[in-house]
């Protein structure tokens, strides 16, 4: 594999100032002053969010779970890969383990970490870890309270069929379901 060529400058942006502008129950926003590479100043607004999870959690070799759910922000509805929120200094690998509980009632025998997604680069600081997850065994969901999905079995094939049609339109289920099309299938990481 042949390296990305090395930087050609120094783009850093230094922190003068950093105001906390919302604190909300998810997300909070901030708002820094800061110093550009070419040392004016400027204004920094982006959302800290907790961080993440997604997992590919494989029923068998050629079938993965799905859930279907209400997302308000864009008032439809999605089909995605299960994920969740991380919990303050919760380790991601046991957030994905327990969402994969919580939402569709299965434990998983076998994980192992895919990627590291970062979504929104240019206005958050979320990061989403993606685990694959083999060997279920349903021992029945506990949903949080207020949540509210549908949990179903897809082949890849197909769901990766709703990809290219637009069915699946969450950026996070569409890299998750193509980067394993591309590297997982075939054993590459």
């Amino acid at each position: 594999m042949k390296p990305p060529p090395l930087p050609t400058g120094d783009f850093t942006e230094k922190t003068i100032s950093s105001d906390l502008a919302y604190d909300g129950g998810l997300l909070r926003m901030r708002r820094d002053e800061i110093q550009l590479p070419d040392g004016k100043p400027a204004w920094r607004e982006y959302v800290e969010h907790p961080g993440a999870v997604m997992m590919l959690a494989f029923i068998d070799e050629h079938t993965v779970l799905l859930e279907r759910q209400y997302r308000y922000p864009m008032r439809d509805h999605y089909i995605e890969l299960p994920a969740g929120k991380r919990e303050p200094n919760e380790d991601p690998l046991l957030t994905a383990q327990r969402e994969l509980v919580e939402e569709c009632g299965y434990e998983a025998d076998e994980w192992w970490h895919l990627a590291t997604l970062h979504p929104c680069i240019g206005y958050a600081n979320e990061v989403i870890e993606i685990y694959g997850a083999r060997k279920l065994r349903f021992v029945g969901a506990q949903l949080d309270q207020g949540e509210h999905l549908e949990v179903f079995r897809a082949r890849v094939d197909d769901a990766l069929d709703w990809v290219r049609t637009g069915v699946i339109k969450d950026t996070k289920t569409m890299i998750g379901l193509m980067w394993w099309a591309q590297f997982g299938r075939s054993g590459r990481k």
